[in-house]
C-alpha cells in the first residue's frame, strides 16, 4: 500500500499536478538543480494562474518541465515548486495551492 502512495504521489509531481499542503512529499537529490531556464510568460488568462517551467527529478537527472496554465482556485493562491539546499542535499518541494 505504501508503495501506491508514494508512486501515486511521484506521479502527480512529474506530470505537474498540484498535491494538497497535507499531503506534500518532499524530495531530496544529492545533484543540484541547472539554472532556470528563461520562460516568456503568455498574457494572463482570466480564470487561470500560470506555473512557471521548472526543473524535477526524474529516475537519476533533472528533466526541465515548461510552464503551463492551471485553473485557478477560489480562496487559494498557488504556490510554486521550489530546490532549496540543505546540508550538501537539495530537497525539491512541489508546487501546490494554500488557502488565503
Amino acid at each position: 500500500m505504501r508503495k501506491l502512495i508514494v508512486a501515486s504521489l511521484a506521479a502527480a509531481v512529474l506530470t505537474g499536478a498540484a498535491i494538497p499542503a497535507s499531503a506534500r512529499v518532499d524530495l531530496f537529490v544529492d545533484v543540484a538543480p541547472p539554472p532556470p531556464r528563461v520562460e516568456v510568460v503568455p498574457a494572463p488568462r482570466p480564470g487561470f494562474v500560470w506555473v512557471q517551467g521548472g526543473w524535477v527529478w526524474r529516475g537519476h537527472h533533472h528533466v526541465w518541465t515548461r510552464g503551463h496554465w492551471v485553473a485557478e482556485r477560489r480562496g487559494y493562491a498557488y504556490e510554486p515548486a521550489v530546490w532549496v539546499s540543505e546540508g550538501g542535499r537539495w530537497r525539491y518541494r512541489p508546487g501546490s495551492w494554500v488557502r488565503h
